[in-house]
C-alpha cells in the first residue's frame, strides 16, 4: 500500500478512474449477452458481435496508444472515455444488428468484464514513471487489486439490479437496458476525472517538469515503428505470446461464461452477479499476492508457475456434475488465475525505454485484444449446441498451457532491471 500512498495526486485520479471503469465493465458484462439475446440476437450473432467489438477496439486502441506519448496521454484518455459513452448510447437505443455492429466497432464496450480500450496502457505508462523499479510490481498489484474488486462489485450490482427491476415489474429487456445506460453515465464521470490530470502524467518529451530525461540535445530521434525504437523485437515477441493467451481466454470471457451458466444450470442474473463477484474478489487477492511471490522467484516464474494450475482447473469446470461443484472449481481457479496480470504488466514496462511505455503497453494490449476477439464467435457456435458446451473450457485451458510453456522458454533469461 505504501507504493500507492507515496504517489502524487495524479495517482489518486488514475486509481479512481480504474475503479470506476472496471466497475462499469463488470456491471455490464454479466447481463450483456442476456441483453443481446432479449434484443433477438442468436448465440452465433452474439459471438460475432463480441468478436467485432474486440476487433474494433483493437484498431482504435492501437492508434491512440502508439500516439499518446507524443500527442498527449490526457487527451487520449478523454477520447477513450467519449467513445465509451457513445457505444453505450447506441447499444441502449437500438436493436438493429448493423447499428450494434457499428457501435461495437468504434466504441468501447467490454464483453469480458476486463480492461478494454486505450486506458490501461496509458495509465500504466503514467504510473510507471512515478515510482522506482523496485516498487513498480507492488504498485501494479494494487492497481489490479482495486480493479478486480471494482469488477466484482460491478458484476454484483449489474446482476442484482437487473433481477430487482424484474421482480418489481420491469421486463427483462428494460432492466438490462437501464444497466447499459448506467454504463454510459460512468463514462461521463471518467471524462470529468481525466480532465483533472496534470502534466506529470505526460511522457518526458511533453512534460516540462521532466525535461532532464528527454533525448539529449543534438542526438537524433531514434527511428520509430508504432511508437517503438530499441525495444521492437522484445515487444513483438511478447505481443505474439500475449495474443495466444488472450485468444485462449476469449473462449470463456465473462459475458459468455455467465450465459453458459444460464444455459447449463438455469442460473438467474442475481446469482450470476454473485458468482462473478466472488470470482473477481478472489482474482484481485491473487493479483496482490503476485508482488510478494515475484519478489522471491522473479516475474517470469510467477507468471508461468501460478498460471499452469489455474488452467487445469479451468478445463475441469464443465465436467462437474452439479452447479455447486462447478462454481467451487471456478472460484478456486480465479483464486490463482490473475497472479500473472500485474507481473506481466510490470515486466512489459521494465524491459522498454521510458518513451516507449505507452506504445509497448498499447501494442501488447492490442495483441491481446486481437487474440481475444477471434474466439467468442467460435464459442457462440459451441454453446448453441448442447453437445459442445464443454469445448470452450477445454480449448481455453489447453491453449493457455501452451502459452505458459512458450513464455518460460523464450523469456526466462531476459531479466527486468530489479532482477539483474
Amino acid at each position: 500500500m505504501k507504493a500507492v500512498l507515496a504517489l502524487p495526486p495524479d495517482s489518486v485520479i488514475l486509481f479512481s478512474t480504474r475503479i470506476l471503469r472496471l466497475f462499469a465493465y463488470g456491471f455490464l458484462s454479466v447481463i450483456l449477452a442476456l441483453y443481446l439475446s432479449q434484443l433477438g440476437l442468436s448465440e452465433v450473432d452474439i459471438g460475432l458481435l463480441f468478436t467485432l467489438t474486440l476487433l474494433g477496439d483493437t484498431v482504435i486502441s492501437l492508434w491512440i496508444t502508439t500516439h499518446a506519448d507524443r500527442v498527449g496521454r490526457q487527451r487520449m484518455l478523454i477520447g477513450g472515455a467519449a467513445l465509451m459513452v457513445l457505444a453505450a448510447l447506441i447499444f441502449a437505443v437500438t436493436r438493429n444488428f448493423y447499428l450494434l455492429l457499428l457501435a461495437a466497432a468504434i466504441g468501447v464496450i467490454s464483453p469480458s468484464g476486463n480492461e478494454i480500450g486505450p486506458f490501461l496502457p496509458i495509465e500504466q505508462a503514467a504510473l510507471t514513471q512515478l515510482v522506482v523499479d523496485t516498487r513498480r510490481t507492488h504498485l501494479f498489484a494494487w492497481y489490479n487489486l482495486v480493479g478486480s474488486f471494482a469488477t466484482a462489485l460491478g458484476a454484483l450490482a449489474g446482476g442484482g439490479l437487473s433481477q430487482l427491476l424484474q421482480r418489481i415489474g420491469y421486463t427483462p429487456l428494460l432492466s438490462y437496458r437501464l444497466v447499459v445506460l448506467g454504463y454510459g453515465l460512468i463514462g461521463l464521470l471518467l471524462l470529468v476525472l481525466f480532465g483533472r490530470l496534470s502534466p506529470l502524467v505526460e511522457a518526458p518529451a511533453l512534460n516540462p517538469q521532466r525535461q532532464g530525461v528527454q533525448q539529449p540535445p543534438g542526438d537524433p530521434e531514434p527511428p520509430r515503428f508504432l511508437g517503438l525504437h530499441r525495444s521492437q523485437k522484445v515487444v513483438f515477441r511478447l505481443a505474439a505470446l500475449f495474443s495466444l493467451d488472450a485468444f485462449a481466454g476469449g473462449f470463456v470471457i465473462q459475458s459468455l461464461m455467465a450465459y453458459w451458466f444460464n444455459l447449463k444450470f438455469g442460473v438467474e442474473p442475481g446469482l450470476l452477479g454473485a458468482i462473478f463477484f466472488g470470482a473477481n474478489i478472489l482474482a484481485g487477492i491473487s493479483a496482490l499476492s503476485a508482488a510478494w511471490v515475484a519478489g522471491r522467484i522473479g516475474l517470469i516464474n510467477t507468471m508461468v508457475f501460478t498460471h499452469l494450475p489455474s488452467n487445469v482447473l479451468l478445463i475441469l469446470v464443465p465436467f462437474m456434475p452439479g452447479l455447486g461443484l462447478a462454481i467451487a472449481l471456478l472460484l478456486l481457479r480465479f483464486s490463482i488465475s490473475q497472479m500473472d496480470v500485474p507481473t506481466r504488466q510490470s515486466y512489459t514496462m521494465a524491459v522498454v525505454a521510458p518513451d516507449e511505455r505507452s506504445a509497448a503497453s498499447g501494442i501488447t494490449g492490442v495483441a491481446r485484444t486481437i487474440g481475444a476477439s477471434l474466439s467468442p464467435v467460435i464459442t457462440g457456435v459451441f454453446i448453441a449446441n448442447p453437445a459442445l458446451l464443454a469445448l470452450p473450457f477445454v480449448i481455453s485451458g489447453g491453449l493457455k498451457i501452451i502459452y505458459d510453456l512458450a513464455l518460460f522458454i523464450n523469456f526466462r533469461a531476459h531479466k527486468p532491471p530489479e532482477e539483474q
